[in-house]
Formats: structure tokens, sequence, C-alpha cells
């Protein structure tokens, strides 16, 4: 298990940019992916969501035009489909997401990112 974080960053989102503040603030070097660039796979995706213990419905950004351009609010709808989709779209991806070894939180707000950067 390894304690480096790991930050799915977009610095256009100012939670985004609170959170990387924060964890410049408390002296943390961090490996940052600004994953609108560096896009994660969907096997990495669905990874993430294991560790935050989430469905892909709720790690999906609902008001992003690509959420509703590509149908994803259709009943019914597989999770792998939305895994899928933010792979594909990954501006429909939450964020940020912050990962630390097998444990990770959504920084909405930035301050959940505290408790994770107390996990041993």
């Amino acid at each position: 298990m390894s304690d480096d974080i790991v930050i799915w960053h977009n610095p256009r989102c100012s939670k985004s940019r609170q959170t990387m503040q924060l964890l410049t603030d408390a002296g943390i070097q961090s490996t940052v992916i600004e994953y609108l660039k560096t896009p994660p796979e969907a096997s990495e995706i669905k990874r993430v969501l294991g560790v935050l213990g989430i469905a892909p419905k709720a790690f999906i950004r609902t008001k992003e035009a690509a959420f509703k351009d590509n149908g994803l609010g259709a009943s019914g709808i597989s999770d792998d489909a939305l895994v899928a989709a933010m792979a594909a779209h990954p501006i429909l991806i939450e964020r940020p997401v912050v990962i630390k070894g097998d444990k990770a939180v959504i920084g909405r707000p930035p301050e959940k990112v505290n408790a994770l950067l107390k996990y041993k």
C-alpha cells in the first residue's frame, strides 16, 4: 500500500483548486493528474470507484452537456456504460478526487480531504 497522494485535478474547477491549496498548506506533495488532459481508462475509474465505495451514478456529473447528449440519464443504463462514458468524456468525472493508498475521497467540500490525510 502506497502513502503517495494522487489528485485528479481540473484547474478550472474552484473546488479542485481549493483542494490543491489545502494539500499545499498541509505541506503535502502530491501527484497531480489533470484528468481532462490525461483521462483515466475505464479500468482505473472502476478501481477508484471501488476505493471510494460508490456506484458510477454517484461519481458522474449530471449537469454536463455530455451527460444529456449521450443519454446517460436513461433508466436502466448500466454501470459499465456510465464508466465507459466517463472514460470517453472525462468532464463527466466528479472532481476533485484525492487518493491515498486504498482510500480515496471526493473533495466536495475540500475539507473532506482532511480525513484522508489522517489515514495511516
